[in-house]
């Protein structure tokens, strides 16, 4: 039997999705990154899951592309003429960023060993990032003559800023857990033993609160970052009104009022 390349576990409000290839370092093959998306499609739909982490089986989080693939042509990426290469990035690896920018769910990436090229674009994609201290990024496209062609070029900027993105992208430097936190990759480095539960326990502080709530203060943020001010406080006026008529901001004040742990039900 064939070994599923992403396992899933719930936890209560929170799902954990494990890139499962540790023989490729999670290599983004197309068979991972198809099942990487039907897993986060499926949390996204779930409106019982409140957070999601990701992390990745054995000694690396994600090597990016699959380098032997790339040499011997596997991947519709790596063959053909350059349109039918530029249809396999559109058809295949692009479906990632393009779910990501439009989760609600938020994502924590558990970044255990390595981070590497698509890899390190593939936890940009994430919400929050988490780091173990033997942790490592890289932007390194360009040292097999590429450039990113997964959407780092546009969420690396987003979390490092540009200047540091072009730093990233022009050097193919390798950053160590510490550069990665001064960078802003990451914003916890923690002992390898003890990153499962550090992104657990960031993800069950988020779960803690009312499931609308949750889903609609990311996309408030994330929509703001996109439009001018004009239009980001309309959107929070209409979002306030949603959550001001649900029976769980309702549930919250009560709580809050009355000195207890309020009881949520998602609507």
């Amino acid at each position: 039997m064939a070994q599923a390349k992403i396992l899933t576990e719930r936890e209560g409000a929170v799902l954990r999705v494990t890139l499962n290839d540790p023989a490729t370092r999670n290599s983004l093959t197309p068979e991972l990154v198809a099942g990487l998306h039907r897993a986060l499609v499926a949390a996204d739909e779930d409106q019982t899951v409140s957070c999601v982490v990701l992390t990745g089986a054995g000694k690396g989080f994600c090597a990016g592309g699959n380098i032997k693939d790339m040499r011997d042509g596997n991947d519709p990426m790596f063959r053909g003429t350059p349109h039918e290469m530029q249809e396999g990035y559109r058809n295949g690896i692009q479906a990632l960023p393009r779910l990501f920018n439009r989760l609600d769910v938020p994502v924590i990436a558990a970044v255990n060993g390595n981070a590497i090229g698509a890899g390190c674009d593939l936890a940009c994609m994430c919400d929050i990032r988490v780091g173990a201290s033997d942790t490592k990024f890289a932007e390194s496209f360009m040292r097999v003559g590429l450039v990113s062609g997964d959407g780092g070029a546009w969420y690396l900027p987003r979390v490092v800023g540009l200047p540091r993105a072009l730093e990233m992208a022009l050097t193919c430097a390798i950053l160590d857990a510490q550069e990665a936190l001064a960078f802003g990759l990451v914003t916890h480095v923690v002992e390898p033993g003890a990153l499962l539960d550090k992104a657990m326990h960031l993800a069950h502080a988020i779960a803690a609160h009312p499931p609308r709530s949750i889903r609609l203060n990311k996309r408030l943020l994330k929509r703001s970052n996109e439009i001018d001010l004009e239009a980001a406080l309309e959107l929070a006026a209409s979002y306030q009104a949603i959550v001001q008529n649900t029976a769980d901001q309702k549930e919250a004040v009560s709580a809050l009022l009355e000195k207890r742990a309020p009881a949520y039900i998602g609507r």
